[in-house]
């Protein structure tokens, strides 16, 4: 199945699954204007192709006391590709840091986009220095700090697919 096999329930299946994961399937097959047994089908099978990856609880970061969200650029050396993995193992070690939610290879001069939530300056700069710093192919970061969120969001435009 493909994006445009999707209809237009399937599209707002996927959107009200996305406002809430924990809805009741009686409450969303009224939503979406279908029996239940009909709607349990649909949503099973957008789970067993993959449009539905998973159901998560998203938790509250300055309530669990992380305050502080930092975007990290950085940069690899890759003058010495073939003789070490540690370029290679930088992505795999990445997935071992708790800090950081998110990680994006990226294009231009930067090789890497991090996402990284702490508690304070103090947590963020031992990451930075300790782990992130430390490790044997980087060469250069550099961060941003959010001051304010403006838009926050999980929910895919799905009705734009």
């Amino acid at each position: 199945m493909t994006p445009e096999d999707l209809d237009q329930t399937d599209r707002l299946l996927l959107r009200h699954l996305q406002q809430d994961g924990r809805i009741s399937n009686q409450e969303l097959a009224q939503r979406v204007d279908l029996s239940p047994s009909p709607c349990l089908r649909r949503v099973k099978r957008l789970e067993e192709q993959g449009y539905i990856r998973r159901y998560v609880a998203l938790a509250d970061p300055d309530r669990l006391g992380l305050g502080l969200l930092a975007y990290i650029s950085v940069r690899l050396d890759k003058s010495h590709r073939a003789e070490h993995s540690a370029i290679s193992g930088f992505a795999q070690d990445v997935q071992g840091w708790p800090e950081v939610m998110q990680c994006y290879a990226m294009s231009g001069d930067m090789d890497y986009l991090l996402r990284v939530q702490v508690s304070d300056l103090s947590a963020f700069s031992r990451f930075a220095m300790d782990t992130l710093m430390r490790h044997p192919a980087v060469i250069d970061i550099r961060s941003s700090f959010a001051l304010q969120s403006i838009k926050e969001t999980t929910e895919l435009p799905v009705s734009q697919a």
